[in-house]
This record gives C-alpha cells, structure tokens and sequence, in this order.
C-alpha cells in the first residue's frame, strides 16, 4: 500500500484533497471499509491538519481510495 503525507485543504462528504510537500493537490475518496468517518474529514479540514495517508490505486477514479489517515504532529 502506498503512503503520501499533507495537508487537508478540501473536504466534501467522503471526499478530500490533500496537498503534499511540494504544493501538489491530490484527491482521495474515503475506502468503504476505513476506520475514519466523513465528519472526522471536516475537522481535518477545519484545522488544516496534516496527516498520512494510505491508499491504493481507485482504479478508473481521478482520484485514490483513502484506507487510513494517521495524523501527525503539528
């Protein structure tokens, strides 16, 4: 599984992008089967949090399918 860490800047419902280091935006859709609820995104979101992400491949989806956020310190 592949990982990529950033910043929350865009949430909507299971939905979200994340910025990386280098000011790239990447979009992610939250795995049905994810520990993290959509309302936890908000609060992501809210605070500009940053945070780790697993994902794989969404197949024929622009975006990534999120298996786990982990946050990170601030």
């Amino acid at each position: 599984m592949r990982s990529m860490a950033g910043v929350v800047t865009i949430v909507q419902e299971g939905r979200f992008q994340l910025v990386d280091d280098a000011g790239v935006a990447h979009l992610f859709i939250l795995e049905y089967a994810t520990s993290t609820d959509p309302r936890q995104l908000v609060a992501l979101q809210r605070e500009q949090a940053r945070v780790r992400v697993m994902y794989r491949s969404a197949g024929h989806l622009i975006g990534h399918a999120a298996a786990k956020l982990i946050l990170l310190d601030r």
